[in-house]
């Protein structure tokens, strides 16, 4: 079939169809069209007392540091019962806060908290990062095994990341890079560094951020490698995060781990598109969270469902579960909302639905390795609209490697090269199965869709419905079993629209797509029990099948 609908066209009518700015959404609206029994996140509540940091000799001139008077009026506040800290408008320029129990930090109009850029001010702290034990400087806002806390109202936090990032050359203008290294710090090979305690720590690390090094006094010789994230709650029930803007993270940005009814909405969530790590919100092996109406612009993914990375992961045993993603506006990112690649204590009952991304890098994003283990189920995703994904606008990933989604100047294609073999499944294997897919619009981008599980655990069971993709690349699905594409619209690809390979139980109906010469489908070798309506094709050479396909692999029915 033949479709006349260009480019320009679609994304008109997407921008009309579904609104960039979406209306915001009562709580109770969030919990509407959810596909599992969906807990109601337990919400704060706090009494109506009050503090101001500036009774507590706080100056908002944006040289004082103030960590004594936030320490103070947090104490005071939380002596009395708890309530609200209020910062007023200035810049209060800061150490790290912690909240304490029934604490909301509440920043007014033109509140700037700004943390401090010197080191000293971060002890070394037992924590986790990126899945795994170990031990990081101690984030800029942090509550450890805490209950009923909140951070609201309408100012910016902003964690002085810049002071302890490390950046890679081809991610500046020439302007910029060599405004960057006048200001000191090293430069080796095609990176910048802000110090030689920076450089050691990052030579001792094999696993990307994490040192192999466990020597406390040997940590702390490369103590500014070891960079915070910049909101840490752990071990923590009735979380609210709701109105401020959160901005230039040290590294990951919002980091809620191992904690119970999380509420993250109305957020502006924002660091350059250089940050390396520089994550939007990571939601780590907790239950029962709601994340609504925000808006991210971030160096890394922008909304990333974890729990636990390796063994370190397996023996938390905390998966995510039970969340609600609804409405949410992404512009760059390395994904828009992504699942892994730390996910070995599991992820399941996710619902994801009107969410818009901009230019993000991958759209629908979902990422995993050997060796990580962990289950992922029940993931639920609509009403997604999508524009200029400069890669895949749905990517499944089971070699992921840790390379950013766009082969950057010190990455080579080899390091995420596909490896054929099959190896025995154990409790390392990945599993990603039962994850549906309706009413996607993908614009203007690179590639339609990418399914790719592994040789020995195929990706299971992925329902792909009404979908209107205009990519340059159509859809690849390797290592599929149970896959099924329904009401599919491949648009604009100068490929074949539709590849198969190594895949079984491959489901086939209402497929679209423009002629371009080329074949419509192309199954390849090792794939069986593909089944196409014929309705959707008017011509034999529209099906390719690889010369060593069994007769029966493909129906047409």
């Amino acid at each position: 079939m033949k479709l006349k609908l260009t480019s320009s066209i679609l994304i008109i009518i997407i921008l009309l169809s579904q609104p960039l700015v979406k209306a915001q959404q009562n709580l109770e609206d969030i919990y509407k069209v959810v596909e599992f029994e969906m807990p109601k996140v337990k919400v704060t509540n706090f009494p109506d007392f009050h503090r101001s940091i500036v009774e507590f000799g706080a100056v908002g001139d944006g040289l004082t540091k103030n960590s004594d008077a936030f320490k103070l009026a947090i104490e005071e506040v939380s002596n009395n019962g708890g309530g609200k800290v209020i910062v007023p408008r200035g810049i209060w320029l800061t150490g790290p806060i912690t909240l304490l129990s029934n604490i909301n930090l509440h920043l007014e109009d033109g509140a700037l908290i700004i943390f401090s850029r010197d080191k000293e001010d971060y002890p070394l702290v037992d924590t986790s990062f990126e899945g795994l034990n170990t031990v990081r400087c101690l984030s800029p806002i942090n509550a450890y095994q805490v209950e009923n806390i909140a951070i609201t109202g309408k100012g910016t936090i902003d964690g002085s990341g810049d002071a302890w990032r490390a950046v890679k050359r081809d991610k500046m203008t020439e302007n910029q890079w060599n405004n960057l290294v006048k200001s000191g710090g090293i430069v080796e090979g095609t990176n910048w560094y802000p110090s030689q305690s920076f450089l050691d720590g990052y030579h001792a690390s094999s696993s990307f951020n994490v040192p192999d090094i466990k020597d406390r006094k040997e940590l702390e010789k490369m103590k500014d490698f070891l960079r915070p994230v910049m909101v840490s709650i752990r071990e923590s029930k009735r979380v609210l995060l709701d109105g401020p803007t959160f901005q230039n993270s040290p590294a990951w940005n919002i980091h809620p781990l191992m904690s119970e009814d999380v509420i993250i909405r109305n957020l502006n969530i924002r660091n350059p598109w250089y940050s390396q790590n520089g994550d939007g919100l990571d939601l780590e092996s907790c239950k029962n969270a709601l994340i609504y109406n925000n808006t991210f612009d971030v160096g890394d993914d922008a909304i990333c469902i974890k729990s636990g990375k390796d063994k370190d992961g397996r023996d938390r045993a905390i998966p995510t579960e039970n969340v609600i993603i609804k409405n949410n506006l992404v512009y760059h990112g390395h994904g828009g909302v992504t699942v892994g690649s730390e996910m070995s204590s599991g992820v399941k009952n996710i619902h994801i639905s009107n969410c818009t991304f901009m230019g993000t890098d991958i759209g629908l994003r979902f990422k995993s390795t050997r060796g990580r283990g962990g289950i992922v189920e029940n993931i639920w995703i609509s009403n997604i609209d999508m524009i200029g994904i400069p890669t895949e606008a749905i990517g499944f990933n089971m070699f992921y490697t840790g390379n950013s989604p766009i082969i950057e100047g010190d990455q080579s294609e080899e390091d995420e090269k596909r490896q054929e073999n099959i190896i025995p499944v154990t409790e390392e294997t990945p599993v990603f199965r039962n994850i549906s897919m309706k009413n996607i619009q993908v614009t203007d981008s690179e590639t339609a869709a990418f399914f790719m599980g592994l040789p020995e655990m195929k990706l299971e069971n992925v329902r792909l419905e009404n979908a209107v993709l205009d990519a340059k690349n159509g859809i690849k699905a390797i290592d599929a079993s149970g896959l099924e594409l329904i009401n599919i619209k491949i648009l604009g690809t100068n490929e074949v629209p539709l590849t198969i390979y190594n895949s079984q139980r491959v489901t086939v109906s209402g497929f679209k797509f423009e002629e371009n010469g080329k074949p419509a489908v192309w199954v390849l070798d090792n794939s069986n029990q593909v089944e196409l309506d014929k309705a959707d094709f008017s011509k034999p050479d529209q099906i390719l099948k690889g010369t060593g396909l069994p007769a029966n692999a493909v129906k047409m029915n």
